[in-house]
């Protein structure tokens, strides 16, 4: 039995149509996935921090913590300590001796051990403040109320024998890390993050299986090389979006911030944030190797395979 040449035709395309389909399906998953991806990455890292360190007193104050040592920190506390004692003080034209003095002999100070506890406590207390500005309902800045440190300051430096220390005044000092309005501007979205917890990067993960799983099992192993390319990509486009993300935060954070106050905030945000950049970097690099390796052995393979069909 003869097969008419139309009939032939007609196979052919309607072979053809059908391979175009599954084609245009295909890149269109991909798409898809590479934008659930690059969405899911960022916004899986962002509420697991939150969760995690934001939301843990002893984290927050972990995160922190080596600020004490932070040249920008340390400078900040000896010019307001020093700000507020000669306030206190008049000695005419040994006014500026006094003041040059007091301020060597704080800046000292905040390199001992006493400073880092006195550093430590005014954070732990300054968690709270975090925690009130964004659970609460109007804008409330941010702030390190530097009273802990001050009262360490004045005792060492009375024991110490310094001149006027025992007329340094203890109380409420405050250094501003987050104005009100991006408290108020934060709130809502903090609240968000806070609600989803680690679930987003669990989801990422799962997500990730599954789909190189099935694209393997149902259509064989270019399929799941090709799965694990497009996922590869995901997080590398993912990666990139949270460090866009984290610049542009740092930026507005910094924008409410006062001027003598602005080294401390952007060394405190950096500080919280210091998580956040290692997981780009890490995210960014499983991405790579993910994207390289999964293009590299489709290529090995496509090779192999033309190499037998020419034997």
């Amino acid at each position: 039995m003869r097969t008419s040449p139309s009939a032939t035709s007609a196979s052919a395309t309607s072979a053809t149509s059908a391979t175009s389909s599954i084609s245009a399906a295909s890149a269109a998953f991909s798409a898809l996935l590479l934008v659930l991806l690059a969405v899911l990455v960022p916004f899986g890292a962002l509420s697991a921090w939150v969760d995690l360190e934001i939301d843990d007193t002893d984290r927050y104050v972990a995160a922190v913590s080596p600020l004490a040592s932070d040249p920008a920190v340390r400078t900040t506390v000896a010019d307001l300590v020093t700000e507020e004692a000669m306030r206190q003080i008049d000695l005419g034209p040994l006014q500026d001796t006094v003041r040059e003095f007091l301020h060597e002999s704080v800046r000292s100070f905040t390199s001992t051990e006493a400073f880092q506890q006195a550093w430590d406590t005014a954070n732990r207390a300054a968690h709270q403040a975090v925690e009130a500005a964004l659970d609460g309902d109007s804008g409330e800045a941010v702030t390190i109320d530097l009273a802990p440190v001050i009262e360490q300051v004045k005792q060492d430096l009375v024991a110490d024998g310094v001149p006027f220390a025992d007329r340094i005044p203890v109380e409420r000092t405050e250094i501003t890390v987050l104005g009100p309005g991006q408290a108020d501007d934060l709130r809502d979205s903090f609240r968000w993050l806070r609600s989803c917890s680690i679930w987003p990067a669990v989801a990422t993960l799962v997500l990730l299986v599954l789909v190189v799983g099935i694209a393997t099992v149902r259509r064989g192993l270019r399929a799941g090389l090709w799965a694990t390319a497009i996922v590869g990509a995901g997080f590398v486009l993912g990666a990139v979006l949270l460090r866009v993300l984290v610049a542009v935060g740092r930026s507005r954070v910094l924008d409410e911030v006062p001027g003598s106050d602005r080294d401390t905030a952007a060394a405190v945000f950096d500080a919280l944030t210091d998580s956040l950049r290692t997981t780009v970097w890490v995210v960014l690099a499983v991405g790579a190797v993910l994207l390289v390796g999964a293009v590299s052995a489709r290529v090995l393979l496509r090779n192999r395979t033309s190499s037998a069909d020419v034997r």
